[in-house]
C-alpha cells in the first residue's frame, strides 16, 4: 500500500512504529505530541487545553487518521475539538481509533471475542468504552469510515519484560488464575495496515497474540533469557502496588483474535510473548 496521508493525533510508541512502517512506501505523516516532538514541523502541539491552532490547515489532504490519545475525565479529546472538522474531510479513507481489551472487563480467564458484552471493571476501562461509542457515531451518523482496534498489552524494542528485567524493575507476584493477553507492537502495525488497504467501516478487531498467560510466567521467561534468577515470588495480596498497577490485576480474561487473521489475512509474526521476547533478545 503506498501513497496517502496519515494524520496521527498521538504521535505514541505504537503510532510511531506505524509511521516507520508506512514512511518508506511513500506516505506522508503528519500529527500530534504533547511533549517535545510538538516542536518539529511536521508535528502539531495537541491536547485539551492546547487545540488545533488552524485545524483546517493541518487536516488538509488526508487521507487516514489514527488516534491514540487516551479519554481524560471529560471525554475523548480528539473528538471533542476535531470530532466536527474530521466530518468534513473529502478524501478521508480510513479513520481507526486504538481502544483497548479493558472494555471487557473481567472474565475470571474466560474468553471474549469483539461480539462480547462490554463490562469494564475501572474507570479507565468506562471511559475507552465511552469513547469507542463516540467514535462509532460519527461512523454511524455521518458515514466516516471509523475502525475500533482493541489493544492487548503492548510490548516491543525498549517496552518489554526483558528491560524490566535488566532495570530491577521486574516483580514476580502471584495471583492463582490470573491471566492477561499480550500483543507486539509489530503486529498491531502489521493490523493496522491490513485494515487501511482493506477498510470496513464500522470494524472492531481484537488485537493480541494466541497465547493469554499469566504475569509471573513471563517475568521467569524473560529471567530464563537473560540468564538470571527470577525474583522472589510474592502473593498478590501481600504485594505493595500502587492504584493503577493493582487494577490491571482486577481483570483476568482470554482475547480471541479470529477476526484479525479471517478478515485481515495477518499473520502473526509473535504469536507468543515467547517469540516476542526471544526476538528481543537479537
Amino acid at each position: 500500500m503506498t501513497g496517502g496521508h496519515l494524520f496521527c493525533f498521538g504521535l505514541g510508541y505504537t503510532a510511531s512504529a506505524l509511521v516507520e512502517r508506512l514512511r518508506p512506501n511513500g506516505w506522508r505523516v503528519t500529527g500530534t505530541s504533547r511533549g517535545p516532538d510538538a516542536e518539529q514541523s511536521d508535528c502539531l502541539r495537541f491536547d485539551r487545553d492546547h487545540p488545533l491552532d488552524d485545524i483546517d490547515a493541518a487536516l488538509s489532504g488526508i487521507t487516514h487518521v489514527l488516534s491514540s490519545v487516551p479519554p481524560d475525565a471529560t471525554g475523548d479529546p480528539v473528538l471533542d475539538l476535531c470530532g466536527v472538522d474530521l466530518i468534513h474531510q473529502p478524501d478521508l479513507q480510513w479513520l481507526g481509533y486504538l481502544s483497548t481489551t479493558g472494555v471487557y472487563g473481567d472474565r475470571s480467564g474466560g474468553w471474549v471475542d469483539e461480539q462480547s458484552n462490554l463490562n469494564p471493571a475501572s474507570e479507565r476501562g468506562r471511559r475507552r468504552v465511552d469513547a469507542e461509542a463516540g467514535w462509532r457515531r460519527l461512523w454511524q451518523d455521518h458515514g466516516l469510515p471509523v475502525h475500533v482496534f482493541r489493544l492487548a498489552g503492548i510490548y516491543g524494542p525498549g517496552r518489554n519484560m526483558l528491560e524490566t528485567v535488566r532495570s530491577g524493575r521486574a516483580r514476580r507476584i502471584i495471583k492463582p488464575g490470573q491471566v492477561f493477553s499480550r500483543v507486539h507492537v509489530d503486529d498491531i502495525c502489521a493490523v493496522l495496515a491490513a485494515s487501511m488497504a482493506r477498510p470496513r467501516s464500522g470494524g472492531i478487531y481484537n488485537v493480541c497474540d494466541d497465547l493469554a498467560a499469566a504475569p509471573d510466567d513471563v517475568v521467569v521467561h524473560a529471567c530464563d533469557l537473560l540468564g538470571v534468577q527470577p525474583p522472589p515470588a510474592v502473593p498478590f495480596e501481600a504485594a505493595e502496588l500502587t492504584p493503577m498497577a493493582r487494577s490491571f490485576y482486577g481483570e483476568s480474561k482470554r482475547v480471541r483474535n479470529d477476526l484479525i487473521k479471517r478478515e485481515l489475512g495477518i499473520t502473526l509474526a509473535y504469536p507468543t510473548y515467547r517469540d516476542g521476547l526471544a526476538a528481543l533478545t537479537d
